[in-house]
């Protein structure tokens, strides 16, 4: 019986340990975005009032002839990505600095050093130092997501956050966005566009086999990070 305990205990060890491998290929990958990703709207509180035939008092409540759009803590909006950053930079120094001296010493009678009467002596010395740099970016990212309303500010603005994930494979890809979006800039569609959203973080990250391959191992990153060459 105890060899049989200590054969499961291995057992459960070694699926432990697997899980624990799995967890680091599979697991979500972290994000910088507002959070909550999503958010359920308030529930509608009863009318004290009694309503018209085309007057609701209730919160909930949109006017007949009104777009739907986002308003509320909630609601959904359309955000279309349209993301496209050029940066470029360069940089040029250069110094140079020369010097020369020249001295001699006389010939006269009674002075020490007799070796060095009548020598010429001359020292100079120069520097020079250039150096270049250069630097460009490009970055392009397009697409769309649906984030929801998690919060309205005092001034009217609404702090929108979302997540799309989609499983190719055996990785997936998460798509994640959040922002402050001013209600004027929101289209009749319900929609606007990346480059009107404040505070804007867009991300585009996955997990699986693919994406674990490009991670440099932890030993040779230890290593990049001990060695002074």
């Amino acid at each position: 019986m105890a060899a049989v305990g200590m054969t499961f205990l291995k057992a459960r060890a070694i699926a432990g340990m697997l899980c624990l491998l799995s967890g680091c290929i599979a697991a979500t990958p972290p994000t910088a975005v507002h959070q909550p990703m999503t958010v359920r709207p308030p529930a509608a509180v009863p009318a004290t009032v009694t309503n018209g035939s085309i007057y609701q008092a209730a919160p909930s409540y949109r006017p007949l002839f009104e777009d739907r759009r986002a308003r509320g803590v909630g609601d959904i909006l359309t955000i279309s990505i349209v993301e496209n950053t050029n940066a470029d930079k360069k940089a040029s120094s250069a110094a140079n600095r020369s010097s020369e001296n020249n001295f001699s010493v006389s010939s006269l009678a009674g002075l020490p050093g007799k070796s060095f009467l009548g020598a010429n002596l001359g020292a100079s010395s120069g520097f020079e130092f250039s150096g270049d740099g250069q630097s460009s970016s490009n970055n392009v990212f397009t697409g769309t997501i649906t984030v929801t309303v998690t919060e309205v500010l005092p001034n009217g603005n609404l702090v929108v956050s979302g997540e799309k994930q989609i499983g190719i494979g055996q990785g997936s890809e998460f798509i994640r966005f959040s922002g402050v979006v001013n209600p004027v800039t929101i289209s009749g569609a319900n929609s606007v566009n990346s480059v009107q959203v404040a505070d804007a973080r867009v991300e585009y990250r996955g997990n699986g086999q693919i994406d674990s391959a490009q991670v440099m191992g932890w030993l040779t990153r230890f290593f990049l990070t001990v060695l002074p060459f």
